[in-house]
């Protein structure tokens, strides 16, 4: 087991570097849907899709 983690520890260190960034980024995404905000970048006044983000 050892020589395993020592024969892939930087694939092991990138990976779990990969997995925090994305963890993060979803969080942030679920946290701006919740508050009512564009996640798209862009505003809502001109999409043609704003009715599906935000109930009316």
């Amino acid at each position: 087991m050892l020589a395993f983690l020592t024969a892939n520890l930087g694939n092991i260190i990138v990976s779990l570097v990969l997995i925090v960034i994305v963890t993060l980024i979803v969080v942030n995404l679920v946290g701006k849907k919740k508050r009512g905000q564009s996640t798209c970048g862009c505003g809502c006044s001109n999409c043609p899709s704003a009715g599906m983000c935000h109930k009316q």
